[in-house]
């Protein structure tokens, strides 16, 4: 009616009794992890355990799992899969921060763990209507690299850059042209507005924590998204509704993750990998990477441009307001060409700086929408964007002189 674990270290010829720090439970099973020698974990008639040190001390591992009989557990790469008595099975997704603990960490006031190398995959590629969040259904890992750090104390200030691919940035000998996400504490959340969905359906927005402890945040393995309000798709998930995508992906390679607190930087290195299911080329995903590329710099340079139009316009009505009757008509004039640069109606054959940012945006999407190789329609559309970009941008350079 106690438990009963023991372990040789001699091929049998002397055993040591390891239980210190479990319940008085049955045990069932125990495994060591392949990876990290000492890391063991042990299934009771009620949860799960863990020991750092070989055996030598247990501590609960139980987290939201319910009181269950553990029959079986496996380590599977970096997941610990457990089945229980009532045939139903659990799995602990991620524990590569259990693998790096150690007696050395014990007086550090803060630890970036190293990532676990995460995989580029597209998170939810339902297209329908949401399931029912009563649905009985499993939880999917999150959808990016998990980045783990732990605070030994509250601290003031804290941010997070994510820097990358290193293979590029060795051959540009230039750290700053790669510089891909930059969060901290003092980031403010996107302003959701109006949407036509119960608010239950979108995913919590993340802030870098500067609490006590030990936390985990997600970078989504893409560039800055455009300061735009956020719209949502139809194939929701429960809690965890991303936003539509705004920015591209970037590409596989190895990654920085640097990790400050107070002034005081933590570095670490991992890699992003392909999702193995595409047999796309790593050319064409590089095609495909550039492409999508021009067209967000695209929609960033025309938000920017009619942001100065909106504010010349301004400029101009002032001026209207106790101009002499030709000065009016000048300044007119003015506006109206500034006015068709901002827009014009569709189905017009002029183009302006508002349809150039909606063209840019279908074609990124088109891009976007999966990991082929672009078509010829995609890279001939991106090339008469651009061009057009260039046309409209001496326009508005002439305006302004």
């Amino acid at each position: 009616m106690r438990p009963h674990i023991y372990k040789t270290n001699d091929g049998g010829k002397t055993w040591k009794e390891i239980v210190n720090g479990l319940p008085n439970d049955p045990i069932n099973v125990v495994r060591e992890d392949a990876v990290q020698k000492g890391l063991l974990f042990a299934g009771s008639e009620r949860a799960v355990y863990v020991s750092f040190d070989d055996g030598e001390n247990w501590q609960s591992l139980r987290l939201n799992m319910p009181a269950t009989s553990i029959r079986d557990l496996v380590i599977k790469d970096d997941d610990l899969v457990i089945g229980t008595h009532g045939r139903s099975f659990w799995i602990l997704d991620n524990i590569t921060p259990l693998r790096q603990l150690n007696s050395k960490f014990a007086n550090t006031p803060t630890i970036l763990y190293k990532p676990q190398n995460p995989y580029r995959v597209r998170w939810n590629t339902y297209t329908d209507t949401p399931v029912p969040q009563e649905e009985a259904a499993g939880e999917n890992p999150p959808d990016g690299a998990m980045i783990d750090y732990y605070l030994s104390k509250k601290v003031r200030d804290i941010s997070l850059q994510v820097i990358g691919p290193i293979a590029e940035i060795k051959a540009n000998f230039y750290w700053g042209k790669s510089l891909f996400r930059t969060y901290s504490n003092i980031d403010t959340m996107y302003k959701i507005g109006e949407v036509n969905i119960p608010h239950y359906w979108i995913r919590p927005q993340q802030i870098l924590s500067t609490e006590q402890g030990h936390h985990r945040f997600l970078w989504d393995m893409k560039y800055t998204p455009l300061n735009i309000p956020p719209s949502y798709p139809i194939s929701a998930t429960y809690m965890n509704t991303a936003p539509d995508q705004t920015a591209p992906w970037v590409m596989p390679g190895d990654y920085v993750a640097i990790l400050t607190a107070d002034g005081k930087s933590d570095t670490t290195m991992f890699t992003v990998k392909m999702d193995p299911r595409v047999k796309t080329s790593a050319t064409k995903l590089q095609q495909q990477h550039d492409l999508s590329f021009q067209c967000y710099s695209g929609r960033k340079e025309c938000m920017n441009i009619l942001e100065e139009i909106r504010l010349y316009r301004l400029q101009l009505k002032g001026q209207l307001t106790n101009a002499a009757p030709a000065v009016a008509d000048e300044l007119n004039k003015k506006d109206k060409a500034a006015r068709e640069l901002e827009s014009t109606p569709f189905g017009s054959a002029e183009q302006s700086f508002g349809r150039l940012n909606s063209g840019f945006a279908s074609v990124f999407n088109a891009l976007q929408d999966s990991d082929m190789p672009p078509t010829t329609q995609m890279i001939n559309s991106v090339k008469e964007l651009n061009q057009q970009m260039t046309t409209l941008k001496k326009k508005w350079e002439d305006l302004k002189k």
